[in-house]
């Protein structure tokens, strides 16, 4: 006779009442893998879970449900396998141990075929995944859906020697790829965000970009860099590039950098250029508000940078011409935040010629 998974379990649960009723039940599901008689596992995750899909197979015996504030638990079992379905907002992880590998593989597809709710892909969306290291799952992507004008839209928002430093990178292809690191400098408000998301637009075909939510942590934490630069992904298992973005990295790339982030920095260099990025179709592109001379040298050496380009304000005439009046533009011209604070009527009528950043919003 099958012992139930409570009874299965071969450690003592010490229980009080920080722990919910669905850290119970993550328990109860490592009882047969732990013992042995369920000694094979499949496991995934799923970003957005269609409305109303149970990912209970077919035959599948509800043995304990819980629903917390911010996650749901259902443990199932069927002849020879236990499922483990936590879900949170619109997605779930869902594992399978089973008797053998390839019943839980078959019993993961069956709980998971189908299941995937991909959004009405629209011409002016890209898909842009976001790492993070989740306290619950350890280092975690997740994707979103994120709108992005063309390069012909936005080319405008930029000086014209941005502007032509721009027109080259957005039509860079694969064959062109001379050096891993694409390096964009410059006050705050300049644009530089913007630019990134109209190239992760133009580069679609063949790039997929990621976005590093915690850039600090990634290049401090062996692990979290190995599941980045080593793990599979659905860009590189189908051949295709990465573009990993990380924001505001001044103190990473500057050239007084501390000891802590001077290790930091060796292992960027190392995954643009060192034995960590041989082999992965991995590039990396950083922003930071650092002037090109407080940069370390190591970063802006010949070789290493796809691209260096330092993004700037509009001139007074460039300004006044997005503008389309000559109200509130300053004698040094303005940044992009700037001009759409102005355009919004939402800033004093003169601009300053320093700009501190305020009010940069999504125009970093």
């Amino acid at each position: 006779m099958t012992a139930t998974p409570e009874h299965a379990l071969p450690i003592r649960l010490n229980v009080d009442d920080s722990d919910s009723p669905s850290d119970v039940v993550d328990a109860l599901f490592l009882g047969r893998f732990a013992t042995g008689e369920q000694p094979y596992s499949h496991s995934s995750t799923i970003d957005r879970v269609k409305p109303g899909a149970t990912l209970l197979p077919p035959g599948a015996r509800v043995l304990r449900a819980a629903r917390d504030d911010d996650r749901s638990a259902t443990l199932a079992e069927g002849d020879g396998w236990t499922l483990l379905i936590s879900r949170w907002n619109r997605g779930a992880d869902i594992t399978v141990t089973a008797v053998s590998s390839e019943l839980a593989e078959s019993v993961h597809k069956q709980a998971t075929d189908g299941v995937q709710d991909e959004p009405e892909p629209q011409p002016e969306n890209v898909t842009m995944g976001f790492w993070y290291v989740s306290p619950r799952r350890g280092p975690h992507r997740t994707t979103r859906q994120i709108s992005a004008g063309t390069w012909e839209e936005v080319r405008p928002n930029y000086t014209t020697p941005v502007a032509q430093a721009m027109d080259r990178l957005m039509k860079v292809t694969p064959d062109d790829i001379a050096g891993r690191l694409l390096l964009l400098h410059g006050p705050p408000g300049t644009g530089k965000t913007s630019a990134l998301r109209t190239l992760a637009r133009s580069w679609r075909d063949w790039c997929q970009v990621d976005c590093v939510l915690d850039p600090e942590r990634l290049f401090n934490d062996v692990g979290y860099l190995m599941d980045i630069a080593i793990g599979e992904d659905e860009g590189t298992a189908k051949g295709r590039w990465r573009l990993l973005l990380l924001e505001d990295c001044d103190e990473l790339i500057r050239g007084e950098a501390r000891h802590a982030a001077g290790q930091a920095l060796s292992r960027l260099l190392n995954l643009t250029d060192g034995l960590l990025g041989q082999g992965r179709n991995v590039l990396v592109g950083v922003t930071t508000n650092e002037d090109l001379e407080r940069l370390h040298p190591a970063v802006v050496r010949p070789g290493r940078c796809l691209a260096r380009i330092e993004v700037g304000p509009l001139t007074r005439k460039e300004a006044v011409s997005w503008l389309g009046a000559d109200e509130g533009v300053g004698r040094e011209g303005a940044t992009l935040a700037e001009l759409y604070a102005l355009r919004r009527g939402t800033v004093p009528a003169s601009v300053p010629s320093q700009h501190d950043g305020a009010d940069a919003g999504l125009y970093l």
